[in-house]
């Protein structure tokens, strides 16, 4: 069945899509049977030092939504059927009475749950926290960013809701934590989709304060505002597709059986399998294993590596040199190199934070006695060598522990995000795990969050899980052959 003959009319869905260094919206409209997508806007984020952290525009954010709206709608005079949006998780907007920002969301990197991981740890206890979660500790994650607020004596009553949803509210005017998103906070109570009141009361914090958890696919109401007085935009529906945008670019990879894993390759790098249970065995605590939700209320258990941040890190820090490196040039100046003696671990601590990233590779290379890497641009290919090797590396690492822990016997290991355009660690990835490596669509996630609009519009969702993960899957496979622009530079926790 296709979507046309099921509703009343032909009109296009809009997808935006938030990086936390490029954001899209995206268009999809129909010719004949099949779907076709268009980038219909694109423009550049990136947190700011401002109030004393590192902080978000929120504002220009979505002043950047609301023009890629109008040029999503100036392409498809048939009008728009429903807009949703996506982006990375973890951090979110505090709300004055008025319902606007009571500040700038701080960024993930700010070093402020640094102080607050600490103090978290020494009431709820690694282990205990994990029982109650099965989430990976990770100290980016909402529950330190709310303990952080508490330290700085912000007021526990003002409403918090995480930053895709919050375009959402400013579009329909209803505050809610979509499924997906809710589970990176650390303060979902395990296999449910409720709060975690433990943990709510444990650590002081204001349950009343967070918005209610909807599944993923949830129609919330219609666009209001002053885009509603648009034609295009008469009678939109507002939907929450798995907010999350890495759920919404798992949820669009094609795949049937039990034997295959996935890397959502982009500045982060999530590697996992889709279970249909959360596994919170001692080995999947041990080794910081995440279960965190998935379309159709499955369970994506994955851990988080250190991805192609590294590598613009570096690329930054060249530049600041006077030296600017593309990737295409990076990878040719790296295939006459051999592998480096040693890696590096790309999940240090250090290395999550910003500034002197080559610094801190060289203090792991000096521990493992190796030689160190040049500081200025005179060797810039080892130094991305070396970060391909230790991503690879990594990849095959966390790999072979998910195949431990779940039993599942991985034969197939899907790639989807704009990293998956890297050859070369492609290559290095299929030499390390052994696996068939096969490329997904590079804007997996904008198909994710067209296929689950699709999927709301049709009805194919139940109350308590929302739309069908088979209904998407099907969906997504028929747009897999759509081109994009270029996924560019982003960010996702």
């Amino acid at each position: 069945m296709y979507l046309m003959d099921l509703v009343e009319d032909r009109r296009a869905l809009i997808a935006v899509d938030l990086g936390a260094q490029s954001c899209r919206v995206s268009v999809l409209r129909w010719h004949g049977n099949e779907p076709e997508i268009q980038l219909a806007h694109r423009f550049a984020n990136s947190p700011r030092e401002i109030s004393g952290g590192l902080r978000w525009d929120v504002e220009g954010i979505f002043a950047g939504i609301k023009t890629g709206l109008r040029m999503a709608a100036r392409l498809a005079p048939e009008g728009i059927a429903s807009v949703a949006i996506d982006g990375w998780a973890v951090d979110y907007v505090r709300l004055l009475e008025s319902a606007q920002p009571a500040a700038d969301a701080f960024c993930y990197r700010d070093p402020r749950t640094e102080q607050a991981a600490t103090q978290v740890h020494a009431i709820l206890p690694h282990a205990r926290l994990y029982e109650l979660t099965g989430v990976q500790i990770l100290r980016i994650n909402t529950l330190y960013q709310l303990y952080a607020d508490k330290l700085a004596h912000t007021d526990p009553k003002l409403p918090w809701i995480n930053l895709p949803e919050f375009m959402t509210y400013r579009l329909c005017g209803k505050r809610v934590s979509e499924y997906t998103n809710a589970t990176h906070s650390g303060l979902v109570a395990l296999g449910t989709h409720k709060w975690c009141e433990t943990i709510f009361r444990e650590l002081g914090l204001n349950l009343a304060a967070a918005p209610e958890i909807v599944p993923s696919g949830s129609i919330l109401g219609t666009l209001n505002g002053d885009l509603a007085q648009l034609p295009e935009f008469r009678d939109t529906k507002v939907i929450v597709p798995a907010c999350h945008d890495t759920a919404s670019a798992i949820a669009a990879i094609p795949a049937t059986g039990n034997d295959w894993a996935f890397i959502s390759s982009g500045t982060w790098s999530l590697v996992g399998a889709v279970l249909d249970s959360p596994c919170v065995s001692e080995a999947a605590r041990s080794a910081n294993f995440t279960n965190l939700g998935g379309v159709g209320g499955k369970i994506c258990f994955l851990k988080n590596v250190n991805g192609m941040w590294l590598l613009r890190q570096c690329m930054d820090e060249w530049e600041k040199l006077g030296k600017r490196w593309s990737l295409p040039d990076l990878l040719a100046g790296c295939e006459s190199l051999p592998a480096p003696r040693a890696v590096i671990d790309v999940d240090d601590p250090q290395l999550m934070l910003p500034g002197n990233t080559i610094g801190k590779l060289n203090t792991q290379l000096s521990r493992l006695g190796q030689p160190l890497l040049a500081t200025d641009c005179s060797n810039v290919p080892a130094v991305a060598n070396l970060v391909f090797h230790s991503l690879a590396a990594r990849y095959a690492e966390v790999i072979s522990s998910i195949a431990k822990i779940t039993g599942k016997k991985l034969k197939r290991l899907f790639i989807v995000g704009g990293g998956n355009q890297n050859a070369l660690l492609n290559r290095l990835t299929t030499e390390r795990t052994g696996l068939e490596v096969i490329l997904g669509s590079t804007e997996s996630t904008t198909i994710g969050n067209f296929a689950i609009q699709i999927a709301a519009l049709l009805g194919n969702s139940s109350p308590s899980t929302g739309v069908s993960a088979e209904s998407v899957a099907r969906w997504a496979e028929r747009m897999m052959s759509q081109s994009l622009a270029p996924a560019g530079d982003r960010e996702a926790q």
